[in-house]
């Protein structure tokens, strides 16, 4: 935690740096809402940010409460994925409001179990979108999901994760007895440290519920995968890298199975898997596996914006089409 005498230099450094706030830096770039069938991701690599007088760009940013809430984390390195995270949040929803709302002007407000929501204003001759967002960070890379009108769960975990715990007891604790069995069956043990995390991410749907892990346990619904053969017909599989499809099934709600909610899974960076569970629209009913819509940006706020749809940066696995061009 920071001590008395570096908050006061740190408050120095951003009293210091607040004349040229906006002058200094590069404007935000609006962009286009999500279509109803899409989802956009934007992401930051934390070790890639280590210019002191961003970071005091970015702290201008949050709120009394957000950086007090920051300042209160132990260790430098959590406050800074905080305020990276918060930051993150703050510009991206900036670039959908074609940057009439700014970064810092935003205030949120918390669902009955602890998820962020936008608090809208009142506006004149302007009606605010329906947005909706989450977030999730590792120590190496922080991702932020965008929808319009549809709720979306995001979770990113890094690709090489390692397990302390035997995996099949962790999963025992956590996981379904079907995904405890799909494990189970996998003996190359990379391998099934891999599906292990894979279906660890796909557990997004929690977030994308606005429920946390004590409302909605991972035991409470079971992830399972559907590959489409060269017939048409649509099979169960036990490979997420050949599923066409994922589903959800709650056991308190068994008739929800796909029906309300779209799941897709990528890699991010070549670093880390990316899951995103995004609430269905009534235009996709009956109309068999139509793909979610991604669009991906790495960014540096106020610095660059890279579009990486398309490139290296972004392998999808399953459940999503690429806009390859914006």
């Amino acid at each position: 935690m920071l001590s008395l005498k570096k908050r006061g230099a740190l408050s120095m450094q951003i009293s210091n740096f607040a004349r040229g706030f906006f002058d200094s830096s590069s404007p935000l770039v609006p962009v286009a809402l999500p279509s109803q069938r899409e989802t956009h991701i934007w992401y930051i690599v934390p070790d890639e940010v280590q210019n002191t007088s961003l970071l005091n760009q970015y702290l201008k940013l949050l709120s009394s409460c957000e950086r007090e809430s920051m300042f209160r984390m132990s260790g430098d390195k959590l406050q800074k994925s905080s305020l990276l995270a918060r930051t993150l949040v703050r510009t991206t929803l900036s670039r959908y409001t074609n940057c009439q709302i700014t970064p810092r002007s935003f205030k949120f407000r918390k669902n009955t179990f602890g998820k962020p929501e936008i608090e809208w204003g009142h506006y004149e001759e302007w009606s605010p979108p329906a947005l909706h967002f989450n977030v999730s960070h590792t120590s190496s890379l922080i991702a932020c999901g965008v929808t319009v009108d549809k709720l979306v769960g995001v979770d990113v975990e890094e690709k090489q994760r390692k397990i302390k715990n035997d995996i099949l007891s962790f999963a025992r604790r956590y996981f379904s007895l079907h995904e405890v069995e799909h494990l189970h069956a996998i003996l190359d043990p990379e391998i099934q440290r891999q599906e292990f995390i894979k279906l660890w991410t796909l557990k997004a749907y929690v977030k994308a519920l606005g429920r946390g892990f004590s409302a909605a346990p991972f035991k409470t619904f079971t992830i399972r995968f559907r590959a489409t053969r060269s017939d048409g017909l649509q099979v169960p599989t036990d490979l997420i890298s050949e599923a066409s499809e994922i589903l959800v099934e709650a056991f308190d709600d068994p008739k929800s199975l796909s029906n309300n909610w779209q799941f897709g899974l990528l890699e991010l960076a070549n670093s880390h898997y990316a899951a995103i569970c995004m609430e269905k629209e009534n235009i996709l009913e009956g109309k068999g596996n139509d793909f979610m819509k991604l669009k991906v940006w790495k960014t540096l706020p106020f610095v660059e914006d890279e579009y990486v749809s398309g490139t290296n940066a972004v392998k999808i696995i399953c459940g999503l089409s690429q806009c390859l061009h914006l």
